[in-house]
């Protein structure tokens, strides 16, 4: 059965090694049959969450208006979120932190979303697999929150440059695991 994959990316560099990461996970989900669709939060304008409460009561999913707009009715569709991001400071980029936030409006505004299952794709310079511990718990405790299923992780350590990646078996692995949704 096919799946809206919603694909939130959150690297200010374009074509860089999330681009790219991302990019591989959608070409899987697509030739396994899947419908995709890849936001790029560090092209938009989302501002942080201020927990106004007012979520869904204006007509919009978040009372501040923003280019979460843009982003809420996706989110409503999808079967699948995928946060592809860099490594900034342990955890999330901003950009992207911002849109998983402003999340917060389906649960205030009693808009239950029919999203089951989660992936992470994470680059970023860190050679070791405990600096990426931050944002994996991060994801984890975000999933068991959101009753959603893990499933998958995809860790690409030590990438510097735009094209680093190109040097693993992450873009192989992405496209792997994009292709094994079921």
């Amino acid at each position: 059965m096919s799946k809206n994959i919603l694909v939130l990316t959150g690297s200010p560099r374009k074509g860089g090694n999330t681009d790219k990461l991302a990019d591989a996970f959608i070409a899987g989900a697509q030739q396994a049959g899947h419908t995709t669709v890849k936001f790029t939060t560090a092209d938009k304008y989302i501002k942080g969450c201020i927990d106004c409460q007012t979520c869904f009561s204006k007509g919009s999913a978040c009372s501040v208006p923003d280019d979460f707009a843009k982003l809420a009715p996706l989110v409503e569709q999808a079967d699948i979120v995928v946060l592809a991001t860099p490594l900034y400071w342990f955890t999330f980029s901003v950009q992207l932190k911002a849109a998983i936030d402003k999340f917060y409006s389906f649960f205030i505004g009693k808009r239950p979303l029919k999203v089951k299952e989660c992936i992470l794709l994470v680059c970023g310079g860190g050679t070791d697999l405990d600096t990426y511990a931050g944002i994996v718990t991060s994801y984890k405790l975000i999933a068991d929150f959101v009753s959603w299923k893990d499933s998958g992780i995809i860790i690409v350590p030590g990438l510097h440059d735009k094209d680093d990646i190109l040097k693993t078996d992450g873009l192989q692995r992405a496209e792997t695991l994009g292709k094994n949704i079921v």
